[in-house]
């Protein structure tokens, strides 16, 4: 019986110290040279909106200086950053996209 009570105190502190990785928003920033048909694209391709919804995010970032495209880890988010500014500037666009911690 005791080896197993402590087993399962160690799973609980194991447990304890574990937490969730944080999340990283991935947002598009304006600028007054990339055609809003570009970045509506962009935001099709890269974060898998629908047309309207791309729409909805590129108005934002017109509107607002940035727009949120979607929240992921680390990783995930580092490389969507990397996807969209390649593009972008083999597109010769200067759209900047950045990763904030959520």
């Amino acid at each position: 019986m005791g080896t197993k009570h402590e087993e399962g105190t160690v799973v609980t502190r194991q447990e304890q110290k574990l937490k969730p990785p944080p999340m990283y928003m991935v947002l598009l920033l304006n600028d007054d040279f990339t055609p809003m048909e570009f970045v509506v694209a962009v935001i099709q391709e890269y974060f898998n909106k629908d047309r309207e919804t791309a729409t909805q995010i590129m108005l934002k970032v017109h509107r607002d200086g940035k727009g949120l495209c979607g929240v992921f880890s680390k990783d995930i988010a580092s490389t969507k950053v990397e996807l969209v500014l390649t593009h972008a500037r083999k597109a010769g666009h200067p759209l900047q996209c950045v990763m904030e911690e959520a």
